[in-house]
């Protein structure tokens, strides 16, 4: 199957190309960057020599999108409204790895994104690329709007005891924190790696626009506050919830167990994870704690944020929309050391 990739030159793109170059039935035949048009794609990702010594980026030509099984996009945010309008009737589906589709009800992303939408007639169309939560839908769909890093780990966290009735939908806190490379390949100065070695920093306080997609994916009121650590890839989210009635922690362990049995991607662990099991791979990682003592429900979860977080979910959610095995071309197992 032909797939073109939009925005190739980031960190979510290059880690598209990756993926999709170990995937037995999606090929790579245009790989867009206007900034980088022209250059080898093994120039700037060496990393990526051996599976496309021949590829080179090239202009984000709409017409470039003409006959291609899947169009991945991992651009600006912004910028993906103003396209997917044209691009849906050239590409057989879209998987849009932005915010631009993410949120469904326009006022709310006029509040936290500083403006109105663009295609705001689309914004219902799209399927919120949370396979876990929202399988049936995305396989359905020409156009996925694949979830943000943050809101995929607190959505996996929270979803669950929602679902069932066994947390107050008030008042959750979500902490988390992210690898470097979430902040983009562009260059800011808080993520030069002399200003984010040996730092840990929390940012966006209480207006980071990530909050609206966890309230929508979990149905609670959340307060989120993201956090950089000094490390290149991951993210681990600790949630707290308050029990809406008398719960253990084994209770809600076997309940964590039970809604994820049959998800290849999901891991529900003893120990606290750690972002480091993860690491290249699509998996999350889970438990949960019930704290007798204060009240509270305490639920983490550990993944890569440039695989589930982005480009993994993105290719999971396309296998579903091209009617292929779920898992096909994703490791569930992590790189360590």
């Amino acid at each position: 199957m032909k797939v073109g990739v939009w925005g190739a030159s980031g960190y979510a793109g290059a880690e598209l190309l990756r993926i999709c170059a170990s995937h037995p039935e999606l090929e790579v035949v245009v790989a867009g960057a206007e900034t980088y048009a022209g250059t080898q794609v093994a120039g700037l990702y060496p990393s990526l020599a051996a599976c496309y010594p021949e590829l080179s980026f090239s202009d984000m030509d709409p017409q470039a999108a003409d006959g291609l099984d899947v169009l991945f996009m991992c651009l600006p945010h912004g910028v993906s409204q103003t396209l997917v309008g044209e691009l849906r009737g050239r590409a057989g589906a879209i998987v849009d790895l932005a915010a631009d589709f993410r949120l469904s009800d326009p006022a709310v992303y006029s509040r936290w994104y500083g403006g109105a939408h663009q295609a705001p007639e689309l914004l219902a169309e799209a399927a919120y690329g949370l396979p876990e939560l929202n399988r049936d839908q995305v396989a359905e769909a020409d156009l996925v709007a694949v979830a943000g890093c943050y809101p995929t780990a607190a959505g996996l966290a929270l979803a669950p005891f929602v679902q069932a009735g066994l947390i107050r939908p008030e008042g959750v806190i979500v902490d988390a924190a992210s690898g470097v490379s979430g902040r983009g390949r562009s260059p800011s100065p808080s993520a030069h790696f002399p200003a984010a070695n040996e730092d840990f920093c929390a940012y966006g306080l209480l207006n980071h626009r990530h909050t609206p997609e966890i309230e929508q994916v979990t149905g609670c009121q959340v307060l989120f506050t993201p956090h950089l650590a000094p490390m290149t890839r991951g993210i681990l989210a600790t949630c707290y919830a308050r029990p809406a009635s008398a719960v253990s922690t084994r209770e809600m362990m076997d309940l964590l167990r039970s809604a994820y049995a049959h998800e290849p991607f999901v891991t529900v662990v003893e120990a606290p994870p750690s972002t480091k099991a993860t690491t290249g791979s699509n998996s999350a990682h889970l438990t949960v704690r019930v704290d007798e003592r204060t009240g509270w429900l305490v639920v983490l979860c550990a993944l890569d944020n440039l695989v589930k977080g982005a480009a993994g979910q993105a290719v999971q959610c396309a296998n579903l929309v091209l009617g292929l095995a779920e898992t096909t071309g994703l490791a569930a197992a992590g790189v360590y050391p």
